[in-house]
């Protein structure tokens, strides 16, 4: 592989905008959702501590929403630049699905976003409940969307081809493919346990650091229990996606598990070092049959190996660490989840071993790292085709040479750098700011409008 490779370029410095974009829809698809969470709270409790919280991750989800709009449009322009024949032969079915995206989710998070932000006391606390509600219905509206056109691409439905050109025959088809369902609950799962340990983790260094308030101890302990929910959840959705790429995309899962060669009582292997070039493992270490019982559930269930298409069938080492990154950190998920709730349940919050809540910290992060790992097994699984079946990525690539490539994507990479740093930096700046004296000022008034709880409720000075 020629590293100037202008197709190799182009691939990477795409690959890197998604990367830094999708980072920022993670969160704030299920971040919408909490928000109304710590809204409703508050409305059904009157309780301060709850809109405490809202004022802190209100302000981070604005943040996150603009990050993302604003890499989204780079690397929509990248389309034009780097992928011409992508739109060029597929523009049929993929520009109505992304003008559908910012015709309804777009415009319904950026209309009512400001009522989130700015409307504590000059709407009624029922039309600032509404807008959180929206907000975070368009937050999952823009996710559907998307998810509909990328699981188009991996099963592509419902087109014909005219001169080698798509036109959409059933749109129907088109948005319901035969993987668009798992993919997109898949997606919303890893968004909210992507939230949910990022609340829990910044909730547990507030706690640490200085203890936190009551605000601090509700949304730690929420975090906690949802992600100690939806995990389960996740591994069983999961499972469900695998089966259905299996039958789709049969290729992708053999390079997921390395597996050469269509046989039965197929082992699942834990570590290897896969050898592309003599087409085997080394250093393997397995656990006889479990590949067959977890994708056939069965051990003597035959797996589809990559022999059968060798010359077709995506990269095997990026796939197999993939997907074992994303599964262990899954795990660690689940252990750390499960291990806090289980002590907050029985002992409360402020009997959190340091030991658990350093470990809440050190995952802050974690759903970021496992949706990437996920979105390079699905992204990198695909090749070489870019609409499967349909378009091979060389065949869309455009005549932009590789120094240009090289030289921009050394400046996305700065750029991305100093903003992601900049971003993290920003929210626990946020985080340390949020936790205000109980005589201090409000950061903003609450929410009033002359019914229910707020009504009662008054801003201290």
């Amino acid at each position: 592989m020629d590293a100037f490779d202008p197709l190799i370029l182009a691939r990477i410095q795409f690959a890197a905008n998604i990367s830094f974009h999708i980072l920022f829809p993670t969160i704030t698809i299920a971040l919408g959702w909490a928000l109304l969470g710590f809204k409703l709270a508050y409305n059904r409790t009157g309780n301060d501590a709850w809109m405490d919280a809202y004022r802190l991750w209100v302000k981070i989800f604005a943040l996150s929403f603009a990050m993302g709009v604003v890499s989204g449009i780079t690397m929509s322009f990248q389309f034009g630049t780097n992928w011409p024949g992508y739109m060029e032969r597929v523009g049929n079915v993929a520009g109505p699905l992304l003008a559908y995206e910012v015709l309804t989710a777009f415009f319904l998070e950026a209309v009512f976003l400001g009522i989130m932000l700015f409307g504590f006391r000059r709407v009624p606390n029922w039309v600032h409940t509404m807008a959180t509600c929206l907000v975070a219905g368009g937050t999952t509206l823009s996710a559907f969307w998307i998810i509909a056109l990328n699981s188009w691409m991996q099963t592509p439905a419902g087109f014909e081809l005219r001169d080698g050109i798509v036109h959409a025959t059933d749109w129907w088809a088109i948005i319901f493919n035969p993987s668009m369902p798992y993919r997109l609950m898949h997606m919303l799962l890893a968004s909210a346990l992507t939230v949910s340990f990022l609340i829990a983790g910044m909730s547990a260094w507030r706690w640490l650091k200085d203890g936190g308030g009551e605000g601090v101890r509700r949304t730690l302990k929420a975090a906690v229990y949802a992600a100690a929910l939806l995990i389960p959840v996740q591994i069983f959705v999961g499972d469900m996606h695998g089966l259905n790429t299996l039958e789709h995309q049969p290729q992708k899962v053999a390079a997921m598990e390395a597996n050469w060669e269509t046989r039965s009582h197929v082992p699942l292997v834990l570590f290897a070092i896969p050898d592309e070039k003599a087409r085997t493992n080394h250093l393997e270490i397995a656990v006889p049959s479990g590949a067959s019982l977890i994708l056939k559930h069965e051990a003597a269930g035959v797996v589809p190996g990559l022999n059968d298409y060798e010359g077709n069938h995506p990269p095997v080492g990026p796939l197999f660490w993939g997907f074992r990154i994303m599964v262990g950190i899954g795990m660690l998920m689940l252990l750390t989840s499960w291990a806090a709730s289980w002590t907050i349940g029985r002992r409360g919050v402020d009997a959190l071993p340091r030991w658990l809540a350093r470990a809440l910290v050190a995952m802050t992060f974690s759903g970021w790292l496992a949706t990437l790992a996920g979105w390079y097994v699905t992204e990198i699984g695909r090749q070489p085709w870019l609409v499967t079946g349909v378009l091979k990525t060389a065949d869309a690539v455009g005549p932009v040479g590789a120094g240009m490539v090289a030289s921009s994507l050394a400046l996305y990479l700065i750029v991305y750098v100093v903003l992601l740093a900049a971003y993290i930096a920003v929210l626990y700046r946020l985080a340390k700011l949020g936790k205000a004296a109980p005589e201090a000022k409000p950061m903003f008034p609450l929410p009033g409008g002359g019914e229910g709880p707020a009504e009662a409720l008054e801003v201290k000075s």
